[in-house]
């Protein structure tokens, strides 16, 4: 489980990265953003995971999700924004 939570969090920034170095085609630049969404909502669902199987670790588990939860909505903000500003990437 911990080589899932480690691949899903680390595919949240690179997708990012990927998408942003393919800015000049929009459909690349979205696809990676919403391939970071996902890998986000994964992680998530890695930590709710944990949560249930390490509840001693509950403090700390639940700052994450909740972490990862505003992280997933400025993603899904900034994937709304280049749908709707595309010419103010060009």
């Amino acid at each position: 489980m911990g080589s899932q939570l480690r691949r899903s969090s680390d595919s949240v920034i690179t997708n990012i990265v990927e998408g942003f170095g393919r800015k000049r085609y929009q459909a690349d630049f979205i696809k990676f953003l919403v391939y970071s969404h996902s890998s986000n909502l994964e992680t998530i669902n890695h930590l709710e995971k944990i949560l249930v199987l390490y509840p001693e670790h509950c403090e700390i588990v639940s700052k994450l999700i909740k972490d990862y939860d505003v992280l997933g909505a400025q993603i899904y903000k900034f994937l709304l924004y280049v749908e709707n500003n595309w010419n103010k990437f060009e």
